[in-house]
């Protein structure tokens, strides 16, 4: 989704391959951004525009009472089946559409959010379904669920004021079966017996989490960036721009920068349909929309959404007023074809919506001065980076004379403004001129439905001016001047994103990692996106050892006589000079194939509960392991952690933990000691000697455990949290068997 949408992508392309050859040539060949855009502007005809709009149409992003209604009964149903979670979802969307039931949508969320534990959410929906005018024969069931959640936070006194409300409706409500009038007065009856137990014994509300050491951590403020320790330096070539380097050794998981994005677009993600939905006319399927903040990005329990549109949900009244004070006014009518083009496109509409058209003219004004002169520089034989230090004092003769770093203040300091973003480079002479024409055109498309909405971002300057300027953009076809820097800048900020964004996901380990691929497959990959090849020395030793053509340990086949790795295409031959034997390569994948299936059966034999017969299985699979593969092979590394796990099973612990440290030599040596796929195992490692009660090196394990979690998964983490209860528990431990070591 960082890129326009498929068919929109592919329109582009048919289009392009359709222009006339001259005029692909001077597409290709033009210089600034502006004449791309300028060029660009008269090829998006209306037939593009219907097209865009028939493909937009389909992200519904409007309010529709039915849909309200369907999303509540919907969310009913597994509600009854007591999926709140599912429930839960599927309610924020009722609540995201205006409906006459917006009070019932909210209360049945609470009671989802209730059941779920989330007692601070539970009571903010109730007050939301009490402002929309919850129905009065309802109210006293509301109110009990109310006084309950304030009984489980401990606030009593509040409790006991609502329990006398819900008495009061209760008495004077005379449409009340006699039947539902008694299960009230019941229910009301323990809540007021709970309540008197708690006052003479009261609950201890848990206490807020104690800040970490990383919370704590002294901050080292750097001289030059405002938001960066001091171990790092900012440094500028035409080649990379602007990027860090380090001023010392850094260590794992230390901090380096702590910078608040100047703007950030939730992702849509993927689409996740919610267990045992069936294909209905509204769209059940749950994307990080449904999941986050769309400004804080925080994760949603009880969402706020948009007056305006269906689609942008926010944690809270606070966050929903500052989005649409900032861009969202804007954006809000553009909603479909924002999901349409794509994230890129939409981040790069919200860069310039949260700079203002004020500080984004100023920037492009100084932007195409400062192109003149670099211009007039090259055709005297200068380099850019030679102009740029010219223009900044001669280097070397003063620690005031450094020259400016693009993007940086007059004083020299980084701030992280929107002159720093405007700056970072765009490579657009390395973009294929197909993918700017995509570009070009996605942004078109928006400065066109710009034109169409009430320009926000243009009023800065006297209400007259604000006035002639939106009547005469609302009379032209044509877009004004002002919408054309606008829509430059967009480009700009669209093609950097390409080498310059960040994006923020769910920890994913099996994603790219440098133990998962060679060093020349992955900096291929890292070439199509930042255009430039590192050449530090750390990147050429690893190149270096890459192109010797060694392969990585875990895929090694040994030979069964002597054990030296066996070397070869089709036919593997021991590298061993003293041995001379032949294996197919075949052969050995067979071999490979079938005592992967004897594990598997293994670990059936395990999870039916005959843990005896897994392992008797899982040692004959070692042993066979042991005649062609390599003592580090990956295989090799999962049959010790499965024989960990049955042990484990019969409670031979110091059995469990041999093995296990076997496992853990071998996840090591592939993905290295402070590796993520390290830190599970020493967790396992961890719990087995906890339960083994080997006290003092269960200790030093969870120690090397919550090290490397803690860089790779935070303190929250809940492998984390556990390391640190256990910790805890053996601590608390007579002093005498702190040292026994088993």
């Amino acid at each position: 989704m960082e890129l326009p949408a498929e068919k929109w992508a592919a329109y582009a392309r048919r289009k392009w391959a359709s222009l006339d050859p001259c005029l692909q040539q001077k597409l290709s060949l033009a210089g600034p951004l502006g004449d791309t855009f300028l060029l660009c502007l008269p090829l998006f005809q209306p037939a593009d525009e219907e097209f865009l709009h028939s493909l937009a149409a389909r992200n519904g992003v409007g309010k529709d009472p039915r849909a309200a209604l369907f999303y509540k009964e919907e969310g009913n149903k597994r509600f009854q089946n007591k999926e709140y979670t599912a429930a839960l979802i599927l309610y924020s969307k009722a609540v995201s559409h205006n409906s006459p039931e917006m009070s019932l949508c909210y209360a049945n969320r609470s009671a989802a959010l209730f059941h779920l534990g989330h007692f601070e959410d539970c009571l903010e929906d109730i007050d939301r379904a009490q402002a929309q005018s919850y129905p009065n024969r309802l109210q006293p069931k509301i109110l009990l669920r109310k006084t309950e959640c304030l009984l489980l936070l401990g606030r009593l006194q509040e409790a006991a004021e609502v329990i006398s409300k819900a008495e009061s409706k209760i008495a004077m409500d005379q449409s009340l079966t006699s039947t539902t009038r008694q299960s009230l007065l019941r229910k009301i009856s323990q809540l007021k017996v709970n309540a008197h137990e708690m006052e003479s014994s009261p609950v201890s509300v848990p206490e807020a989490p104690s800040k970490t050491r990383k919370d704590l951590e002294f901050w080292e403020e750097n001289g030059k960036i405002s938001s960066a320790f001091s171990s790092v330096s900012l440094n500028f070539n035409s080649c990379r721009g602007r990027h860090l380097v380090a001023t010392r050794d850094i260590l794992p998981g230390e901090n380096l920068v702590k910078e608040e994005a100047f703007v950030s677009v939730l992702s849509p993600g993927k689409s996740l349909l919610l267990q045992d939905s069936a294909e209905t006319t509204w769209d059940t399927r749950v994307t990080n929309a449904d999941l986050h903040c769309h400004r804080c990005l925080k994760q949603l329990l009880g969402s706020v959404p948009c007056e305006g549109c269906s689609y942008a949900k926010y944690c809270s009244k606070k966050c929903a007023q500052l989005a649409w004070e900032h861009y969202h006014s804007t954006e809000c009518p553009l909603g479909a074809l924002l999901l349409t083009l794509g994230v890129f496109s939409h981040v790069a509409l919200r860069t310039v919506l949260v700079a203002g058209f004020v500080e984004v003219s100023s920037l492009m004004k100084q932007f195409h001065e400062d192109d003149k002169e670099l211009h007039k520089a090259e055709a005297r034989g200068r380099s850019r980076d030679e102009t740029r230090d010219s223009t900044a004092g001669m280097e070397g003769l003063s620690e005031k004379a450094e020259p400016l770093i693009p993007g940086c203040e007059d004083d020299g300091q980084y701030r992280g403004s929107y002159q720093a973003v405007f700056n970072l480079l765009t490579h657009a002479e390395k973009h294929s001129p197909e993918h700017k024409f995509l570009c070009s055109l996605s942004i078109v498309a928006i400065c066109k439905k710009l034109r169409e909405a009430d320009l926000t971002i243009l009023s800065q300057g006297s209400c007259e001016s604000q006035s002639k300027l939106k009547a005469h953009v609302k009379m032209s076809t044509e877009l004004s001047l002002e919408l054309k820097i606008l829509g430059e800048a967009m480009l700009r900020h669209m093609l950097q994103l390409h080498c310059n964004a960040q994006a923020v996901t769910a920890i994913r380990e099996s994603g790219p990692h440098r133990c998962r691929m060679g060093a020349a497959e992955r900096r291929q990959r890292l070439l199509c996106q930042y255009f430039f090849e590192c050449r530090c020395q750390a990147c050429l030793d690893e190149l270096g050892s890459d192109v010797t053509g060694i392969a990585a340990t875990g895929d090694i086949f040994c030979c069964s006589s002597c054990h030296a790795s066996m070397q070869g295409e089709d036919v593997l031959r021991c590298s061993s000079g003293a041995c001379t034997l032949l294996v197919g390569r075949d052969y050995l994948l067979r071999q490979l194939w079938d005592l992967r299936l004897q594990v598997r059966t293994a670990l059936g034999l395990l999870k039916d509960n005959q843990p005896n017969q897994a392992v008797e299985l899982l040692m004959r699979c070692r042993v066979d392991a042991e005649n062609f593969l390599s003592a580090e092979h990956m295989l090799v590394g999962e049959i010790e952690d499965h024989l960990a796990q049955s042990y484990a099973t019969l409670g031979k612990w110091q059995e469990a933990a041999r093995h296990l440290r076997r496992s853990i030599q071998i996840v090591e040596a592939r993905h290295g000691p402070s590796s993520v796929e390290t830190g599970h195992e020493l967790f396992k490692l961890a719990q087995i000697l906890f339960n083994g009660f080997a006290v003092s090196e269960a200790l030093c394990t969870i120690q090397r455990a919550e090290t490397v979690l803690c860089v790779h998964c935070g303190p929250q983490n809940a492998q984390v949290q556990e390391l640190q209860e256990m910790r805890a528990c053996l601590l608390e431990l007579p002093r005498s068997l702190l040292h026994r070591v088993e």
